[in-house]
């Protein structure tokens, strides 16, 4: 069993600490456990009926009604709910779950029912990318230890490794080439492979290379692929307080060759993209998606 504070299950929930402590308070929605020093945890029973309670409150339960329901009438409140949102909220809160308590069986039984549901294609874009967004934030926050990020992570990659499995060599737009790469020290490439597989599945050439690539050996692929696409997402690196630097130097050392560079992620949400640029940053890795597939 795992122990959790309030600020966790507020990171994991977004419902705010206060709000959790009143609905404690007035309607027994959770009743926290305490240690030999009196301080009050959690258990990933109370995370799990959080995370229903929120999707509830979305769907406008009030809730007084909600803190009256038995588990079972969430979940077929939740399974028959007719808002996408509000589905997607529950798939992701699902996932959540199966990350918590490493249970394999759980995240494909969520995966596989949303692929059949919405595609390969929307599973991707609006079910992992989200959720490995907020599995970041979890991570960075510590409400989740490392072990627990490595299992989910390694879950998503073998998805998308036996999808792509059967497209390697298979291109028919030979006259587009996607680079895709991850910065040095950057290590988290999942919603890179969503997007390399995403390029392979509309027939273009794409070459992935992988975590932490020098920034020298791009160079050194250009050379040999100008013309080229370069695509990347990053979480981590480089730092907000080198962002600017990054692209200072990418302007610096790529103006010379007929490239173009598609980057989004976490690091980079702040940075506003200059239209004449061969330089393009985006938001979040929809909007990347959006405008590379256009």
């Amino acid at each position: 069993m795992q122990e959790f504070s309030i600020k966790d299950l507020e990171s994991f929930t977004g419902i705010k600490a206060g709000t959790i402590r009143i609905w404690e308070q007035r309607y027994g929605i959770l009743e926290p456990k305490r240690t030999s020093t009196n301080i009050r945890y959690y258990t990933d029973k109370d995370l799990k009926k959080l995370l229903n309670v929120s999707v509830l409150a979305e769907l406008g339960y009030k809730i007084s009604r909600i803190a009256d329901m038995p588990e079972q009438e969430m979940q077929k409140i939740i399974r028959e709910a007719n808002n996408v949102d509000t589905k997607e909220q529950h798939y992701l809160n699902m996932l959540k779950i199966s990350m918590l308590n490493y249970d394999e069986e759980l995240f494909y039984s969520v995966a596989n029912s949303y692929i059949e549901e919405n595609g390969v294609e929307a599973t991707f874009v609006k079910l992992f990318m989200p959720f490995m967004t907020q599995v970041g934030i979890l991570w960075l926050t510590s409400a989740i230890c490392p072990a627990q990020e490595h299992f989910i992570s390694n879950l998503i990659r073998q998805k998308i490794f036996s999808l792509i499995d059967g497209m390697e060599g298979r291109y028919d737009v030979p006259d587009k080439l996607f680079i895709m790469y991850l910065p040095t020290g950057e290590i988290h490439d999942i919603s890179l492979l969503l997007i390399h597989y995403m390029a392979k599945a509309r027939g273009f050439r794409s070459i992935f290379l992988g975590q932490s690539v020098p920034f020298e050996d791009l160079v050194q692929v250009v050379k040999k692929y100008a013309g080229a696409t370069f695509v990347s997402y990053s979480t981590t690196s480089p730092s907000t307080k080198h962002v600017k630097q990054y692209l200072d130097r990418i302007e610096r050392e790529f103006a010379q060759y007929d490239c173009t560079f598609h980057l989004a992620g976490r690091t980079l949400s702040e940075v506003e993209s200059e239209s004449d640029s061969f330089i393009k940053v985006y938001k979040n890795g929809q909007e990347l998606i959006r405008s590379i597939f256009a």
